[in-house]
């Protein structure tokens, strides 16, 4: 009787969570996968509703918005998470030394990430703007001319990296010092009595303490990047989003611009496969890291 109502209470207190999970993660992706084989105008009601198979992957290998979309999702990848993972390792390091300040430089760097991405990402685009701080500051030092930060598909790209690894650094760099801080002293004293150089005892003695914290940010921050849209869309705004897009944003127009609900569900799925296939990859190198 009691072992019953232990397994009573326990479910009463999964139920909102579990419910919450059913409602809002488990039925829309399944609802997603299924609209991912239809062609839907959801302003038609369910009577538009079509089944057309494979079709749009098959128009997703053709689409050339999305193939970009896709390029430059993996540019931004590969661009932002090891430069702020380096960056926030590099400051972890200098920070968890007695420096002047250390409370108040920890809470500076953090602050962007604990900020408003809308907010952020408009200061950006005012700062990047062509008659901008960043023109200007450019032009008094080196007397370049006006670079069009926001719409040439050069340099617009630029903006939206840098927001990127800003706003990730502040919480790396937090994650990074908790570790450093777990990593064990007698370590370094030993190494420092055979002689050890301060390179020798980071390479040798903490960086492998620290692996499962760099591989743990490495899978979150590629994650967050594929799912990168805000910073993408408001900086963008009003201008050609061809060159500078993401997977997200190119989602959102499918579904909210076209109103092509199944073909917009298409894309979420081939999403949800790259971001699975890189984080399967990330286990796959950890166990090799550990092995080795």
């Amino acid at each position: 009787m009691n072992k019953r109502k232990e397994n009573i209470t326990g479910w009463l207190f999964v139920a909102p969570m579990l419910a919450a999970f059913l409602i809002f993660i488990a039925f829309p992706f399944a609802a997603s996968i299924g609209l991912s084989f239809t062609e839907w105008n959801f302003i038609g009601g369910w009577e538009r509703l079509k089944w057309v198979g494979v079709e749009n992957f098959t128009r997703l290998a053709e689409d050339t918005r999305f193939v970009q979309a896709v390029k430059n999702t993996f540019v931004y990848a590969v661009a932002t998470v090891p430069t702020s993972i380096l960056l926030a390792l590099g400051l972890a390091n200098l920070l968890n030394n007695k420096v002047y300040f250390k409370k108040t430089l920890r809470m500076a760097f953090f602050i962007p990430y604990i900020s408003n991405t809308v907010a952020l990402a408009a200061v950006f685009k005012f700062l990047f703007n062509k008659e901008g701080i960043i023109n200007r500051a450019l032009h008094g030092m080196f007397g370049t001319e006006a670079i069009d930060w926001i719409t040439s598909p050069g340099v617009n790209k630029v903006p939206i990296i840098l927001l990127v690894i800003w706003t990730a650094l502040g919480y790396e760099l937090v994650i990074y010092m908790a570790a450093l801080q777990n990593v064990p002293t007698n370590l370094y004293e030993a190494a420092e009595i055979d002689g050890a150089s301060g390179w020798k005892k980071f390479w040798r003695i903490t960086f492998p303490m620290i692996s499962p914290t760099t591989f743990y940010l490495c899978i979150v921050r590629f994650i967050s990047v594929f799912k990168l849209f805000s910073a993408v869309n408001i900086i963008t705004m009003g201008t050609t989003q061809a060159s500078s897009t993401s997977i997200v944003e190119r989602i959102y127009g499918s579904a909210f611009g076209s109103y092509e609900f199944g073909y917009a569900s298409a894309e979420a799925m081939v999403l949800f496969v790259l971001i699975l296939i890189i984080t399967r990859f990330q286990f796959w190198a950890q166990k090799k890291w550990v092995n080795y």
